[in-house]
């Protein structure tokens, strides 16, 4: 793809769906999994406070956008953005109840938010938002593209990651655009702001981890966290097996659209706009048969 693919008009303002959140998703749904679990509740938490920056780094920018497209494509990120935040917000009261000390971390979030906000230059900002916007979309197509890994996790919780990647996949190259088109954001800053969110995001979730950990005073911790980080890091891990798709960030003329397979969005797409909106089917058909 050469950075003009036909995702790119795809971007769909969807209400976001009703998971269930409310229902008896267990303490460990990802397989009764303490590690697998906590990763993605600890993304989970970071991921409100995380999407509201975002929109007001690509916001920063919207008087200066000339292209119509863009400035429609900004819109419809902004109300992705904002269904997620939504979303995950619902699902970090439940976090909440298990003890987990939610209102703390989200307040120390968004001290470091604020204060990227009122120190930094807006056009670091905006290329801080295009790497976490990579980062996210990489995640989602390999998720997507290995459904396998999800097999064990409650199907609630599933489809709402799932949602959640296909919508980081339509708007995935929007902050890219802006960084680059509007902002004039070269390839030095583009990078470093990469490679400062490739250490910083997986500390503050496994910071985050490390207390819910506590909190459940989960047994053995050193031979969880061993397994765990084997199976993000390992020879197949989850996160290894992104490595190509991460480094292609790297190269001089990347864009999002010039990488990342589609067929599993495609078939998401098909089944949740068949069965009215039903993202755990959507998900579900994703599985190995």
């Amino acid at each position: 793809m050469d950075g003009s693919s036909p995702f790119e008009s795809r971007i769909v303002p969807r209400q976001g769906p009703n998971f269930g959140l409310d229902g008896d998703i267990p303490r460990y749904w990802f397989g009764g999994d303490a590690f697998k679990t906590r990763f993605f509740d600890a993304m989970s938490l970071l991921f409100p406070e995380g999407e509201k920056f975002f929109i007001q780094c690509v916001r920063d920018f919207r008087d200066r956008i000339g292209d119509p497209e863009l400035q429609a494509q900004v819109k419809d990120f902004t109300y992705q953005e904002g269904q997620h935040g939504m979303v995950h917000n619902a699902y970090n009261e439940r976090i909440a109840r298990q003890g987990v000390a939610v209102d703390k971390i989200v307040a120390q979030e968004k001290r470091i938010l604020s204060w990227f906000r009122r120190n930094l230059p807006k056009e670091y900002t905006i290329a801080h938002t295009a790497a976490v916007e990579h980062a996210t979309a990489i995640m989602a197509h390999g998720f997507m593209n290995n459904p396998e890994v999800f097999a064990a996790a409650d199907e609630r919780m599933r489809a709402l990651y799932v949602w959640h990647g296909v919508e980081e996949i339509e708007h995935k190259g929007v902050a890219f655009d802006v960084m680059q088109k509007v902002a004039d954001v070269g390839y030095g800053p583009r990078t470093l702001a990469m490679l400062y969110v490739s250490v910083m995001f997986p500390l503050h979730t496994f910071l985050i981890m490390r207390h819910m950990f506590e909190v459940d005073d989960v047994p053995n911790r050193a031979r969880t966290w061993a397994k765990g980080l084997w199976w993000l890091y390992g020879r197949r891990g989850l996160m290894t097996r992104l490595l190509p798709h991460y480094l292609a960030y790297y190269r001089p003329g990347f864009h999002p659209w010039k990488a990342g397979d589609t067929q599993a969005y495609a078939r998401w797409r098909e089944v949740f706009d068949s069965t009215g909106g039903d993202a755990i089917a959507a998900s579900n058909a994703l599985l190995p048969a």
